[in-house]
């Protein structure tokens, strides 16, 4: 009897929040997180990949532990808080399925809940006391076979999880790890009190500088290229970092604007009943690096393919749409993500 095969190392290290998004009735608590989402997103479309972040010890850290091994996301640099509570975000929708984030409540765990806790003073909450040195330990063995970090801004709004994603990005580039950057302007996690709405401020946008001039990847939504940048045209903000970056806007039911290897286009949404928005911008980011990995665009937004010029990114970018849609269909953002197969019919129905 054959033993059976290891584990395929993972290819995309996602690292930041998992979390539960609390939605209205009837939905309830639903397990989410940026990097979470697209972790498990990854998985379900075949591509290994692996969750570096920090979760309480309770029900939903246990959620958490049970949804990445059903998916087979490797934990190996997953942390463990005993003192604080995993997170735990309250999300209103509107009649189109869009949500804004409204305020924390802490999941039990250290015997607290904690509503509207402020992430800039004490750490309330698991994920904002993501370990740098603990951290460290465990990224050797995962970067040495990774392709891809994955990281958005949401750590940088707490000290201690800033430092640590700082390090994964120092030790990525060191290793050659490219890096992928989804905004996701979260301002609630910067100040409870923040309007949902708001933007940047300067200090903010310093803090994230350093993401935005080492990606190889970014993906943002147009209004947050607009705070940052002051446009939402993919070849402006790629004209304006050292690095060209390849450069992916999304806004919502409009169409996607790219701009890959110095090429720009666009590419309208895909018509769908839409049920809840939450996740799907993870499954498009999902799609899109399991795209990349897997098809004939590998290696594309590296930067490193000769006569990149000549190759088509838009069934690549229909590929990471069709994620995101299939989201859209189903509540919470983790549930209704696709498998590849499920992609491809969408795709071949359209």
């Amino acid at each position: 009897m054959p033993l059976p095969q290891p584990p395929a190392p993972p290819l995309v290290l996602s690292l930041g929040e998992a979390l539960v998004d609390r939605l209205e009735p009837p939905d309830g608590d639903r397990l989410g997180g940026a990097p979470a989402n697209v972790a498990c997103a990854l998985a379900r479309l075949g591509t290994p990949s692996a969750f570096l972040g920090r979760l309480g010890r309770d029900a939903i850290g246990q959620a958490f532990a049970a949804v990445f091994a059903e998916r087979g996301v490797d934990t190996s640099a997953l942390q463990w808080d005993a003192q604080r509570p995993s997170r735990v975000v309250l999300v209103q929708r509107d009649a189109s399925g869009d949500r804004q984030f409204g305020g924390f409540a802490g999941a039990g765990g250290a015997g607290a809940s904690r509503v509207g806790a402020s992430s800039g003073g004490g750490m309330c909450f698991a994920d904002q006391a993501l370990d740098a040195a603990e951290l460290s330990a465990a990224l050797g063995p995962l970067l040495a076979a990774a392709h891809w970090l994955l990281v958005g801004t949401i750590p940088l709004a707490s000290p201690a999880a800033a430092s640590a994603l700082r390090l994964a990005c120092h030790e990525a580039a060191a290793a050659g790890v490219a890096l992928a950057l989804d905004v996701n302007w979260r301002p609630t996690f910067w100040d409870p009190a923040a309007d949902p709405a708001s933007g940047p401020n300067p200090a903010q946008i310093a803090a994230m500088a350093p993401l935005l001039q080492q990606a190889a990847l970014i993906k943002c939504a147009a209004e947050e290229a607009r705070w940052l940048f002051g446009s939402d045209d993919p070849a402006v903000l790629r004209a304006a970092l050292p690095q060209y970056p390849d450069v992916v806007v999304t806004n919502g039911g409009a169409p996607l604007r790219w701009c890959v290897a110095g090429r720009s286009g666009e590419l309208p949404a895909f018509r769908v009943p839409v049920v809840d928005t939450t996740g799907a911008g993870d499954a498009f980011t999902a799609g899109l690096l399991h795209g990349l990995l897997n098809g004939p665009l590998n290696g594309l937004l590296h930067n490193q393919v000769q006569g990149a010029a000549a190759i088509q990114p838009e069934p690549l970018l229909r590929f990471a749409s069709a994620c995101g849609a299939l989201v859209c269909q189903g509540a919470g953002a983790i549930d209704p993500q696709p498998s590849a197969d499920a992609v491809c019919a969408l795709l071949a129905a359209n």
